[in-house]
């Protein structure tokens, strides 16, 4: 599988990942940054919709897993400390 299509088979499964306060999954909203994919082992850099999102806990754990089923190996998500923007989602309130 190539890259490209390796990332795209991570987005897909990524998509399983509902927010559950907006009720809508982790790429529609722009949350997913950038995917780093390694031989032995990947990253997922992401932000939250909000600074102390109560579900940051589970929805890491999610797209650990959602991402793991994909590579079959270990993913580290990171939580970066940049703003999300609904406009990165094409969305206004």
């Amino acid at each position: 599988m190539t890259r490209r299509a390796t990332e795209l088979a991570i987005l897909d499964a990524l998509r399983a990942v509902v927010d559950p306060e907006l009720g809508m999954d982790v790429v529609e909203l722009a949350l997913i940054r950038q995917i780093i994919i390694g031989a032995e082992s990947s990253e997922i850099k992401m932000v939250l919709t909000t600074p102390f999102c109560p579900y940051a806990g589970s929805m890491v754990q999610q797209i650990k897993d959602q991402a793991e089923s994909v590579l079959e190996h270990p993913v580290k998500v990171t939580l970066l400390a940049e703003r999300w923007d609904p406009r990165d989602a094409g969305l206004m309130w």
